[in-house]
This record gives C-alpha cells, sequence and structure tokens, in this order.
C-alpha cells in the first residue's frame, strides 16, 4: 500500500559510494614505528670521568657537612644565648677601680686608674653620641644579625691590596662583634692567671681564623639573647677611650666636664674618633689631631643623614673644648706622690672606686708652672736640658703644688725629681747649723771671725774649706755670716755646737736621708730632696715645730660620707724654741735683703730663704717663705753635670721670686714671725790649732788648697 499523508516516510536505499571515495572520507591512520633507543657510550676520556665523580662526591659530602656545621653552629648559638647573663652585669667590665682626686676647694684635679663613670644607656644617651657612634663604627647595626658579610668581604680586600693578610688590619667587625671583643667572648679577667690586665685584654682581641670564629658564633648568640639596644649599652659602658676613661660616661666626664646624655655634636663626634685609637687620639695628648679626626666623623654623620648642614656646619665651627681640669694637665708629679701616700689596695691596686681630698691648690700650680717657664724662655739659653723642681707648701706642711720637672704632660709615672732627686743641698742646710746654735741660747749678733781655716778631720786627714767668693771678711755676725753664706764661720759654728746637735735638729725637722760625717756636713754634703728640704723650711716658719709634708686630706669609697683615712695637719714635736726660730727667720730674712738672694726679694711682703750651690755648681737652690707658704726650688741636670755660670742666688732664686709673684697675687702683706736679735757676744775668734801647732792658712800651699777646695764647695 502506498501511504499518503501523514505516515512513515518511504523507504530509501542509502547512496552507495565507491571504494576511492570511503578510502579518501576515512582518515588514514598511519602504524609508526618504535625507535630504538640511542644508547649512551660514555666518554672514554678518564679525566672527564674523574672530574664528574669528584664533583658528586664533594656536592654528596658538602651539603651533608653544611647541614651537620649548621646544626652545630645554631646549637652554639642557641647554647652561648641562654648562658649569657642579664646586661646590667655587663656594663662595668674594669678589673681595677678607680681614682678621682679632689683639690682643697672640692673639685676634681686628677683621675687614676680606670674611671668608670657611671651606667648609661642606649635610650638616655645623647642622640648625637649615639648617631656618632653606628655612623663610624657600624652603619647597618640596626639591620644586621650581628656579622656583616659586605664588611668582612670589603675588610678582606682592603688588607689584601695593602699586601697584609686576610685577617689582618681591617677587620670589617660590627658593635656587635667589637662588643663580644670587650667581653673577652664571656671569660672573665682571673687576677691569679699570671697575666695583666693589659696583657689579658690584648689576647682577648688576638686574630685568629678560629677566634673568629668564636667571635661570630658569640656575636649572633647576643643577637638572639639581647636587643639592638642592648648590645650597644654594653658597648657604650665598656669601651675604652684613653686618659683611663672605661665608658662613654667617664670620658664625657673626663675631657668635657658635662654627661654623655648631654653631648654636643662636636663633643660627640671627638668621642667616637676615638673608639680607632683611644691613646692617639686623646684630646688631652694632641687636641687638634683630635678635633680634625672629630671632623671626619661629623663628615659621616651628615652624609648618612645624621646630622643637617646647618647643624654640621655649626659643629665644625664649634669644635669641642676640653674640661678645665682636663686642659689645665695640672698635678700630675703630685697625684703620682698623693697616690704613693695611701695604702696600695687603696691606690695603685685598688678594686673599688676611691675618692681622696687634697691639699692642692689648682691656681698655685698654675702659678709655679707658669713662673718655671717664664724663666726657661727668657732667662735660660735655648736648647738647655737643665732641669728644675718646684714645692710649694703651707707651714704646717700642707703641700698645695708641685713640680717635678719641666715639660710634664700629666702622665702619670715620670720621674718626680721633688721627691725623688736626692742631691746635695749645699748652704741650703746652714740654717740648720746656725738653728742649732740658737736654740743653744746664741744669739744672730754674736760674732765670729771668717779667716782661713784648717782642720784635721780623723779617717781624712787635713781638710781647708774655703769661701766662695776666695776672700775673708774677718769678724762677722752670725747674720752676716748666713747671709753672705759664709763657708768658714758655718764650719766654726758647727764644731763649736757640735755635730750631735746639728744633725738632730735637721733630722728632727724631716731631713730624713744620711747626713754625712765631719765638720763638710755644715757646707751641705749631705743629699736630701727638694721635698725634706721645704718641710723642714716650714718647721722653721710655724715657730721651730717638725713638719710632714702631707697631700692627702681624706681617702673615702665614692658614695660612701664617712672617710677610710684622714689627716688633719702635719706638724709634729717641737725642734728648737719658738725664740729660736723667730730670730733664725730674722737671719734668713737679711739673706734676701742684703745677702746672696736678693733677686728672691718680693715688692713689699716680707720674706726669708737661703741660697745653696754645691761643689762644682751641680745644685742651686732656693728655699725661702712669707709669712702665708714655703717654697723651695732646686736645678740642675739629671746626669750632674755642672750648670754653667748657675748659682742658687741666681736662677733659682729668680724663678722663686717669679713663683711667690704669682702665688701672692690678691694677698695682702704680712709681717714674718720674727724676733729682733740680743746683744752680740763672740763666738769663735780663735782657730783650731793644727797638729805641728802652727795656725793654719798662713803659707803659698794652703792657699793654693784653698783656692782648688774653693770649687769644692760653693755659697
Amino acid at each position: 500500500m502506498s501511504g499518503t499523508g501523514k505516515g512513515r516516510p518511504p523507504l530509501v536505499a542509502d547512496k552507495r559510494q565507491s571504494k576511492k571515495a570511503t578510502a579518501a572520507a576515512k582518515p588514514r591512520t598511519t602504524r609508526t614505528r618504535r625507535k630504538k633507543p640511542v644508547q649512551r657510550t660514555r666518554s672514554r676520556n678518564p679525566f672527564v670521568w674523574l672530574f664528574r665523580f669528584l664533583l658528586r662526591l664533594v656536592w654528596g659530602i658538602g651539603w651533608r657537612v653544611t647541614a651537620i656545621a649548621t646544626m652545630l653552629v645554631g646549637g652554639a648559638v642557641v647554647f652561648y644565648a641562654a648562658t649569657l647573663p642579664p646586661v646590667n652585669t655587663l656594663l662595668d667590665g674594669r678589673a681595677r677601680g678607680s681614682v678621682t682626686m679632689l683639690d682643697r676647694t672640692g673639685q676634681v684635679f686628677a683621675w687614676r686608674g680606670e674611671q668608670f663613670g657611671g651606667q648609661i644607656t642606649a635610650e638616655t644617651v645623647s642622640p648625637f653620641l649615639k648617631n656618632a657612634i653606628i655612623a663610624t663604627e657600624d652603619r647597618r647595626f640596626y639591620s644586621h644579625f650581628g656579622l656583616s658579610p659586605r664588611g668582612i668581604a670589603s675588610a678582606i680586600r682592603i688588607n689584601l691590596s695593602e699586601g697584609r693578610g686576610p685577617l689582618s688590619g681591617h677587620g670589617g667587625s660590627t658593635i656587635t662583634q667589637q662588643t663580644a671583643k670587650l667581653l673577652c667572648l664571656g671569660t672573665p679577667f682571673d687576677p691569679t692567671s699570671g697575666m695583666s690586665e693589659a696583657e689579658f685584654e690584648t689576647d682577648c682581641r688576638r686574630t685568629t681564623l678560629v677566634r673568629k670564629m668564636k667571635e661570630a658564633v658569640y656575636s649572633m648568640a647576643m643577637e638572639l639573647r639581647y636587643s639592638k639596644d642592648d648590645i650597644l649599652t654594653i658597648y657604650l659602658n665598656r669601651a675604652y677611650l684613653g686618659a683611663g676613661s672605661r665608658g662613654f660616661e667617664a670620658a664625657a666626664q673626663r675631657y668635657f666636664g658635662r654627661s654623655a646624655n648631654e653631648l654636643l655634636p662636636s663633643e660627640a663626634a671627638m668621642l667616637a674618633g676615638l673608639l680607632v685609637a683611644p691613646t692617639r687620639y686623646a684630646p688631652t695628648a694632641n687636641l687638634q689631631r683630635s678635633r680634625d679626626r672629630a671632623n671626619l666623623i661629623i663628615g659621616l654623620m651628615e652624609d648618612q643623614g645624621k646630622l643637617t648642614a646647618d647643624e654640621a656646619r655649626f659643629a665644625r665651627a664649634n669644635p669641642a673644648t676640653l674640661s678645665e681640669a682636663a686642659e689645665a694637665r695640672a698635678g700630675g708629679y703630685f697625684a703620682d706622690w698623693v697616690m704613693d701616700q695611701g695604702p696600695a689596695f687603696l691606690t695603685d691596686d685598688t678594686t673599688e672606686d676611691v675618692v681622696i681630698r687634697t691639699t692642692f691648690d689648682q691656681q698655685i700650680q698654675t702659678s709655679a708652672e707658669e713662673a718655671l717657664q717664664w724663666v726657661f724662655d727668657n732667662k735660660v739659653r735655648e736648647g738647655s736640658e737643665a732641669q728644675a723642681a718646684i714645692v710649694v707648701m703651707s707651714a704646717d706642711g700642707a703641700v698645695r703644688a708641685m713640680v717635678g720637672g719641666r715639660k710634664f704632660r700629666g702622665i702619670a709615672g715620670q720621674f718626680n725629681r721633688a721627691i725623688q732627686a736626692k742631691r746635695q743641698t749645699g748652704s741650703a742646710f746652714k740654717p740648720f747649723v746656725y738653728g742649732a746654735a740658737l736654740d743653744l741660747g746664741y744669739s744672730p749678733n754674736d760674732t765670729v771671725t771668717d779667716e782661713p781655716l784648717c782642720m784635721d778631720v780623723p779617717g781624712s786627714g787635713q781638710w781647708c774649706p774655703s769661701n766662695y767668693s776666695r776672700d775673708y771678711k774677718g769678724l762677722v755676725t752670725l747674720t752676716e755670716a748666713l747671709a753672705q753664706s759664709l763657708n768658714i764661720p758655718a764650719v766654726k759654728v758647727f764644731d763649736r755646737v757640735g755635730r750631735e746637735a746639728v744633725v738632730k735638729i735637721a733630722s728632727d725637722f724631716g731631713i730624713e736621708s744620711d747626713l754625712a760625717v765631719g765638720p763638710a756636713l755644715a757646707l751641705g754634703t749631705s743629699e736630701s730632696t727638694l721635698l725634706e728640704m721645704t718641710g723642714a723650711y716650714a718647721g722653721i716658719l710655724n715657730g721651730g715645730s717638725s713638719v710632714a709634708p702631707y697631700g692627702l686630706v681624706e681617702l673615702s669609697l665614692k658614695g660612701d660620707s664617712d672617710p677610710l683615712l684622714s689627716q688633719e695637719g702635719g706638724i709634729g714635736e717641737r725642734v728648737i724654741t719658738e725664740e729660736a726660730a723667730r730670730q733664725l727667720t730674722y737671719m734668713m730674712s737679711e739673706v734676701i735683703y742684703r745677702g746672696t738672694g736678693t733677686r728672691a726679694r718680693l715688692d713689699g711682703r716680707p720674706a726669708a730663704g737661703k741660697t745653696g750651690t754645691t761643689q762644682a755648681a751641680r745644685d742651686a737652690w732656693f728655699i725661702g717663705f712669707t709669712a702665708d707658704y714655703v717654697a723651695g726650688v732646686w736645678m740642675g741636670y739629671d746626669d750632674n753635670t755642672p750648670l754653667s755660670g748657675v748659682t742658687g742666688g741666681g736662677l733659682p732664686a729668680e724663678i722663686w721670686h717669679e713663683t711667690m709673684t704669682r702665688v701672692h697675687e690678691g694677698l695682702p702683706a704680712r709681717s714674718l714671725p720674727m724676733a729682733a736679735p740680743a746683744p752680740s757676744r763672740q763666738v769663735a775668734t780663735e782657730q783650731r790649732p793644727r797638729r805641728d801647732g802652727n795656725r793654719g792658712g798662713d803659707n803659698t800651699v794652703e792657699r793654693v788648697i784653698l783656692n782648688v777646695l774653693n770649687e769644692l764647695f760653693g755659697n
């Protein structure tokens, strides 16, 4: 049936295609052949094979060793960090204490030992100081982990380029590494180790590969344990900055007289500049060199933005200046002497901070130094190597000033000619001869014959002294004999009162040196120090009582109000009567007004004293006093070379005059404690007969001997 309408669609046969068409329509699948793998042939070059083997071996061992080393270093860092003590126990690293000396008014004038000014922190210190240190020592301090690979590489490059070893010279150390060195990697100083503190610190700073590795580990441990400001605080307190200053607080007080919290940019830059070489750049050693170094630091701070251009310009225009105590450099010899007066465990070897109040007067010290310099500049030939010393004290023995030699720079430990040089005193010893006579009842107006004299000295033979002037005055008073420094009368008086009396009086007045045997003692053949002689003259001024020169008034620990040691005065037992002392003062005043010491005369101010010149003029002295002060001057060569044309009445008297003129500025003139002489009587007119029964001084041979001996004994 044929269907119409909506029925099924008609059946239609599929369209047949040819094989070619079918083949064309169907995609051809190509059969790919599997390629045989290319077999690589090993290199036949044995060197290449060996290199590859070694490379794999090194890599295999290297990363394992690195991993192990990293774990070991990390463990060591953690271990060290766990053992580090609190910060506040590390701030004062001194093994020794300090000695601070105060003058008679309570002002600091000298330091000894290692001064620690007190703890400061990175938060409270002057920001200028903090920035100066970081700019100078470690500009990346707040960003590194304790080490600066860039700094180490730069330091090695510089060292090699300068012909040194990689670890010699520049170290590239960070502030953390420098702090580790200051802590000696946690090893404290042991006084029983056999090393001094200086040797211990030198050993701590040795640069070796092993030590640098330990330092690196310790530095990273510090970074792990402490904050950056903690590390900087330790550094600020422990760094050595010259002149015995340990820490920036002590240095700020030592050099500028202010706290490290108050430092100006110029001062901060100067202190930061000391870190590279504290002794060389210390402002007390060379202020200009220290300022030049500070200018470099100011430039670094400006470049790094730590100072504005205006601040840097102001700092350069107003460089740091030293405090009065630091600038004066006063009291070096005096301070050394005072250190010897106290017990060693509280002075040189102290482990505590000690404060010593002294008798020192900075104004008088300056006067003495200026007087000495003026005389040498104006009266002594240029280039002379002659030396001089000065001591000024009060009548009770309180030493006010001490100049132990020329060209003293305030450095501790130099040779102090005022207390260490024992020299013959010459005629400066004669007041003790006449003092013994006055104490026995003789009068300044008693007479003695100045004439040629020879004496037989047991064990020495005949001795014939003579006067310095090579002439004889005949009958003279004791006052005239002392004023003109005549030798013959002094020997006769010595012979009359007896050696024992003279020796006892000289010893009781404080001459502790051995006194010669025989009549030559009257002419000052024994040796003494300037301090002893000046102290003995102080006994004459105070009315005849002995004097023990002293400089230490009180010694106490810092912070304590009660002193451990104290001294109220140096006056001791009476040696001669007050009347004898007053008469001797009168006789010594004549030395200045009409005798050998006229160059020492003070305008409008009474004074008394005595000249002294030893054999061949190897030593020249002038010692004298006013109603206020006693001063002694010695002049000579350290090697005993004779002075050329110098006597005690010459340059020493002029130094004394210049010193005392400056010392008494502003003081009212006061009368000396002296007494008018009693009526005269003859002391010694007859010569001691010689063993042959003849009197000395009457033949030509003796005249020759007298001329020779004249060169041996002066005024």
